[in-house]
């Protein structure tokens, strides 16, 4: 018996070390020490509590603790996550977000469902929730004013290229109509004290407008997000014909780079510094009174290094206005200098690392329209 299962743990660890089984089946998390031996995928822990929940299709083990007998070590062998992901994944569409193990929950739960529960992407042409151009449906969106969330009907149409919703179901007017090009959404459940909380944001008059909802399924929430993702991928084939599907995948919804807040002074740099909530949003910096306000207090465009834009650990020195945190960060630009500090260094660091990786990229023509607005504007 002891022999059998040194031979079945031996077994065990020439499949589990295969190049296809290193990372995670379903978030991508490195050397994953979980493995579903219903499914024949390996998976991390994070992923494997999810797995669990599923019982019904999802068996999970251990590699480590648990043991592991021939026939189910002989079914790893034969599937593992190479053959397993050409099966469950074989037709997804380009569109969908495949979430990473950085992403919230109910992402990554709803893509493990979506794979194994529901089989969404084993056919070709399969008719899915989020593919047919038109999605209608009640969300429950916070007050711009009094914080509330109430149910609110939106409407999202591909035929009209537009996000609407209504403030009372039978309304025949929108409250807002929103072009799908300038619409970005993004999961913040720990912003919106939801975990199947969504932050919308769209440019209304080149400013920056937020909308938090969510839906009490989880299923339903991402649904819309990929509703949103394939709307905007279809009206962008449209408009920029020669562009690959890869190249329009890179420009739907994405992820801010970084959030949190910081302390920034006045143009005149003798102003006390005020705690503000910044949102990096690719070339846009924003910053809110309150994380969940509706528009930004104002605005800094973050250009490239070769056109003038740097970023600096530390503050200028001779900084007189008073602040409270201690680890500063400038901000250099063309026309001036933004003087911020952070709580611990740790923050700095990563703020920095955040502006740096915008800009060292080069500025697409778009963006020079941007930056010449910002420039107009002050």
């Amino acid at each position: 018996m002891a022999g059998g299962n040194e031979r079945s743990m031996k077994a065990l660890k020439e499949v589990w070390k295969r190049a296809e089984n290193s990372l995670c089946a379903d978030c991508g998390k490195p050397d994953p020490d979980w493995a579903s031996s219903t499914l024949g995928v390996f998976i991390c822990l994070s992923c494997s509590g999810i797995h669990r929940n599923i019982p019904s299709i999802s068996k999970v083990k251990s590699l480590k603790m648990d043991y592991w007998d021939d026939a189910q070590v002989q079914f790893l062998a034969k599937h593992g996550n190479a053959v397993t992901k050409a099966m469950y994944e074989a037709y997804i569409p380009i569109y969908y977000y495949q979430p990473t193990y950085n992403d919230c929950q109910v992402l990554r739960e709803q893509w493990i469902r979506a794979k194994y529960e529901r089989k969404e992407f084993t056919e070709p042409g399969k008719q899915l929730p989020y593919s047919d151009g038109v999605k209608e449906g009640i969300l429950w969106k916070r007050g711009r004013d009094n914080g509330q969330f109430l149910p609110r009907k939106f409407l999202l149409s591909e035929r009209e290229g537009c996000l609407k919703y209504f403030t009372k179901q039978d309304a025949k007017e929108p409250k807002i109509n929103v072009k799908i090009d300038v619409i970005n959404a993004t999961f913040q459940p720990e912003k919106i004290g939801n975990p199947n909380g969504l932050q919308i944001t769209y440019l209304k008059d080149n400013k920056t407008r937020n909308i938090f909802v969510y839906h009490e399924s989880g299923k339903e929430v991402v649904d819309w997000f990929n509703a949103i993702r394939s709307v905007q991928f279809h009206y962008l084939k449209v408009a920029f014909p020669i562009a690959s599907d890869n190249e329009i995948k890179n420009r739907l919804t994405r992820n801010f780079l970084k959030e949190g807040y910081m302390e920034k002074t006045g143009p005149k740099q003798r102003e006390a510094f005020k705690k503000r909530w910044f949102t990096l949003d690719h070339r846009r910096l924003m910053y809110f009174k309150d994380p969940l306000d509706a528009f930004a207090k104002g605005e800094v465009f973050v250009g490239s290094g070769e056109n003038g834009y740097s970023v600096q650990k530390g503050l200028p020195s001779g900084t007189q206005g008073n602040f409270s945190w201690h680890y500063g960060i400038t901000i250099v630009t063309p026309d001036r200098e933004y003087l911020f500090t952070c709580e611990t260094e740790t923050d700095q660091l990563e703020w920095i690392r955040a502006f740096t990786s915008v800009i060292n990229q080069a500025m697409t023509p778009q963006e020079y329209a941007i930056e010449a607005y910002f420039k107009f504007k002050s």
